[in-house]
C-alpha cells in the first residue's frame, strides 16, 4: 500500500482500491490507547500509522484501502472523509439501510431504535493516513462479521455505542452483492473504474480505475 501510494504521489501509477477481508485482528491508530485493549491475548494487535484508535478486522468485514490522489479530488481532507462517509452511506441505501454520520465521531452510523431510545450503532469505521496528499488505509464496512469479536477492545474509542452489521439488521447479502453496490456508489463519486489483478499472496479482490480511482469488482483506480 505505501509503495503504491509512492508512485501515485510521483505520477507512475494510478490510484487504486484494494477490496479485501482479514484473518481475525484488532488494529491500533495513531491515538490508541492501552487501556482501551481489554482482552490482551485474544488476536494479534497491530500499530499502524492511520489516524483514529482501535478497532477490529475480521472475517465479513469488507475492508476498503483507499490509495487516491486527494488533491485531484478536491484538496480538502475534510471534504473527502466526508465523501467516503457518503460513499458508504449511499451503498447501504441500496442495501436498505440507513446510514448516517456525527459531527463528534467519524464512521457510519446506524439508529437502533429497537434497543431504546437514542441507541446508535457503528456499521462502518474510516480511518486514514496522508503521505504527499495520496491517502492509504481507508473503510471497513460490517456485512456479516462475528460483533462478538469487538468486545475485546473499546472500538474506536467509543464506549457509549455499539457496533452492528448488514446481517445483524437483518440485510443479509452475500460479498459479492455487498462490493457491486460499493463499486456503483464509488464511481458516482470518484470516477470510473477498471478491474485490477488483486494483490500478490492475497485472497482479496482489487481494481484500477478511469484516469486514477480504484476497485474491482467493487472499488478501483
Amino acid at each position: 500500500m505505501q509503495e503504491r501510494a509512492a508512485h501515485i504521489a510521483a505520477g507512475t501509477a494510478a490510484e487504486l482500491v484494494w477490496l479485501l477481508e482479514h484473518t481475525p485482528i484488532y488494529t491500533a491508530g495513531t491515538s490508541a490507547r492501552d487501556d482501551e485493549l481489554l482482552a490482551h491475548d485474544r488476536f494479534p494487535v497491530h500499530r499502524t500509522g492511520r489516524g483514529g484508535r482501535l478497532t477490529y478486522h475480521g472475517p465479513g468485514q469488507r475492508i476498503a484501502y483507499v490509495m487516491l490522489d486527494v488533491k485531484r479530488h478536491g484538496g480538502d481532507v475534510r471534504a473527502f472523509i466526508a465523501a467516503l462517509e457518503g460513499w458508504i452511506i449511499g451503498t447501504l441505501a441500496d442495501l436498505g439501510v440507513t446510514g448516517e454520520t456525527r459531527s463528534d465521531r467519524v464512521g457510519v452510523w446506524v439508529r437502533r431504535p429497537d434497543k431504546g431510545p437514542g441507541i446508535e450503532d457503528k456499521i462502518a469505521a474510516i480511518g486514514l493516513r496522508l503521505t504527499k496528499w495520496v491517502s492509504l488505509h481507508g473503510v471497513s464496512l460490517n456485512v456479516h462479521p462475528d460483533l462478538s469479536h469487538y468486545s475485546g477492545i473499546v472500538p474506536c474509542g467509543i464506549a457509549g455505542h455499539g457496533v452492528t452489521s448488514l446481517a445483524d439488521l437483518g440485510a443479509r447479502y452475500s460479498m459479492e452483492v455487498v462490493d457491486n453496490a460499493l463499486r456503483r456508489h464509488f464511481e458516482h463519486r470518484f470516477g470510473p473504474t477498471r478491474d485490477a489483478s488483486a494483490p500478490a499472496n492475497s485472497p482479496s479482490a482489487a481494481a484500477d480505475g478511469g484516469s486514477s480511482s480504484s476497485k474491482r469488482e467493487s472499488p478501483a483506480p
